[in-house]
C-alpha cells in the first residue's frame, strides 16, 4: 500500500473507509505512512484530545461509553483510539474495548479504532501519536484515547492530550499512593503544545 492508495482528501472529506485505511497505514508503517501524516500536518490542532487512562478493569471502557453519550448530545464528533496489550507470546491482542462501548460505536458521528500496543511501553502503541492527529486532522471535535491499564511509570499520555482523566478504582492504594509521582505527576509539554 502507497500513499496512491490513501487520498488525503478523502480523509478530509470524512470517509470512513479510507479513514480505517489510513489508520491502518499509520499503525503498520507502511509505504505512504510518512506523506500521508505530512500531508494532514496542516489539518491538525482543532481536535481537543482526552487521554482515559488507570489500573486495567478500573471502568475505563465504560466511562468512554458514558463520555459519547453525552458528547454526542452535545453535537460532538467523536474518534476513540483504544490501546490494547499485545501478547508477549504471539504479539496478537484481543482488541476487546470497542465491544465494551457498545451502542455510541454505531453512531455516525463516533469512530472508534482499537490497536495493539505491540509492546510498546508508556500505555500507548508507537504508532499513537499520528493517529491522533489524523482524527485530528480529519475534523472531529473530540479524539479520545483509551491507554493500555497503566502504572505510575506508564506515562505517555500525558504528551499527546489537552485533559487527562485517571480512572481509580476504589480500594487500590492509600492517601501516600495518590501523592506519588507518575501518572499525576507534573507532565512535560504535549507534543501538540510544542508544534
Amino acid at each position: 500500500m502507497n500513499i496512491d492508495s490513501i487520498d488525503p482528501k478523502a480523509v478530509l472529506d470524512g470517509s470512513r473507509v479510507v479513514l480505517a485505511r489510513a489508520v491502518s497505514v499509520l499503525e503498520n508503517d507502511r509505504p505512504g505512512a510518512d506523506e500521508l501524516h505530512a500531508a494532514l500536518a496542516p489539518r491538525r490542532g482543532r481536535a481537543h484530545v482526552i487521554g482515559i487512562t488507570g489500573a486495567p478493569g478500573a471502568g475505563k471502557s465504560t466511562l468512554i461509553s458514558a463520555l459519547l453519550r453525552e458528547l454526542r448530545a452535545r453535537a460532538r464528533s467523536v474518534a476513540v483510539l483504544a490501546i490494547d496489550p499485545s501478547s508477549p507470546i504471539s504479539g496478537g491482542a484481543l482488541l476487546g474495548d470497542r465491544v465494551r462501548m457498545g451502542e455510541p460505536g454505531e453512531d455516525e458521528g463516533v469512530f472508534i479504532r482499537s490497536v495493539s500496543s505491540r509492546g510498546h511501553l508508556g500505555g500507548l502503541s508507537r504508532s499513537a501519536g499520528r493517529i491522533i492527529d489524523l482524527f485530528d486532522a480529519a475534523g472531529f471535535d473530540v479524539v479520545i484515547v483509551e491507554t493500555v491499564g497503566t502504572g505510575q511509570s506508564e506515562v505517555e499520555i500525558g504528551r499527546f492530550a489537552d485533559t487527562n482523566v485517571v480512572v481509580c478504582p476504589p480500594g487500590l492504594g492509600d492517601e501516600v499512593q495518590a501523592i506519588k509521582a507518575g501518572i499525576l505527576g507534573d507532565r512535560r509539554r504535549s507534543h501538540r503544545e510544542q508544534g
